[in-house]
């Protein structure tokens, strides 16, 4: 592959990240100063508890926005997941089944995403847009305009092991980086999925399965939605009507902030992270100086706009790619599965 489709591109301390990570230490520096709750041991535990559930489903969006796609249904997925654990929890079916529930359905929302998109040919964000209205009806009517609250406490006592001084948590997020990170720099999987992100007609003439890679990329998205339900369920132990209504907005923001294209075509899993923690860390500082927290999901909007900004300023971003794709992509070698 020549450059364009660098693998660098899919982690590296870049500008990018070490700006982000500049901007995190100065953000948790400035509400240390304005807030004398902000730097205690209790709420950067929050902080970082409360990063758990969109450090796995940003991971799934960096690989959609990577591949030129998107998904606005991942909050509600996560929704979806998230109260099928919790039926299980009120049975006595296995704990560790009961774990494995939410990836399982999140799988299968996947699936049925990638036949609509995929399959039906439909724009992503037109496609999940369909699906957000449909699984946010399907949210309510499993509820019946109740919270499932009150939820047994079996997995929170087994996923709030602690193993090596981390706990299980924290190894299922790194674990589940690593293996996005093996796929992405050791198999085929990760050139493939930048060539279809840089341009599909052009990748499936140098032969790249473009239909199976979409259909690998949202049904991995749809797992890790239904993992961060599993987690959701095991610390806060009920699920709320709103449940994951913002989680697309933040996961979009987070990403592209952390460097991924949104046109496709590169990615950082490491910016990822940075941006989550940046979201988090500016939520949870805001609120603990007073502002409403009706005010985060404007932070985030804002955010996310001044960076596409920046970079249609910049010239990363082009305005005209919005509404169709550049007629030739320079510099795409021939790459075969």
């Amino acid at each position: 592959m020549a450059n364009l489709l660098s693998l660098k591109s899919i982690i590296s301390l870049s500008g990018r990240e070490i700006t982000l990570a500049a901007v995190c230490i100065l953000a948790m520096v400035i509400f240390t100063l304005a807030s004398p709750y902000f730097a205690t041991v209790d709420n950067l535990t929050t902080v970082m508890r409360n990063s758990v559930e969109l450090l796995l489903i940003g991971l799934g969006m960096t690989l959609l926005l990577a591949m030129g796609g998107v998904d606005v249904s991942v909050g509600v997925v996560m929704g979806l997941a998230a109260i099928g654990v919790g039926q299980l929890l009120n049975t006595p079916f296995n704990p560790t089944l009961t774990a494995l529930a939410g990836p399982v359905i999140g799988i299968i929302a996947g699936l049925i995403t990638a036949c609509v998109v995929v399959l039906g040919r439909i724009p992503p964000i037109v496609g999940t847009l369909g699906l957000y209205g449909v699984y946010r009806t399907a949210v309510f009517a499993l509820l019946g305009g109740q919270w499932l609250s009150g939820l047994p406490s079996t997995l929170t006592h087994q996923l709030g092991k602690h193993l090596l001084g981390l706990p299980v948590t924290a190894w299922v997020i790194i674990l589940a980086y690593l293996l996005v990170w093996i796929a992405l720099r050791r198999t085929p999987f990760g050139p493939h999925l930048l060539a279809i992100g840089h341009s599909p007609d052009k990748a499936r003439l140098s032969g790249i399965a473009v239909v199976r890679v979409r259909f690998a990329t949202f049904i991995i998205s749809g797992a890790l939605c239904g993992l961060a339900a599993t987690f959701y369920v095991a610390t806060y132990r009920n699920v709320e009507m709103t449940i994951g209504s913002t989680l697309a907005l933040e996961a979009i923001a987070a990403v592209v902030l952390g460097g991924t294209g949104i046109m496709g075509g590169h990615c950082s899993l490491l910016g990822t992270v940075l941006g989550v923690f940046l979201l988090r860390i500016l939520q949870n500082g805001l609120l603990l100086i007073g502002v409403p927290s009706l005010w985060q999901t404007v932070v985030t909007g804002a955010l996310l706009l001044l960076v596409l900004i920046a970079e249609v300023a910049t010239g990363r971003l082009k305005y005209h790619s919005w509404f169709r794709r550049p007629k030739s992509v320079s510099g795409l070698g021939g790459h075969s599965s």
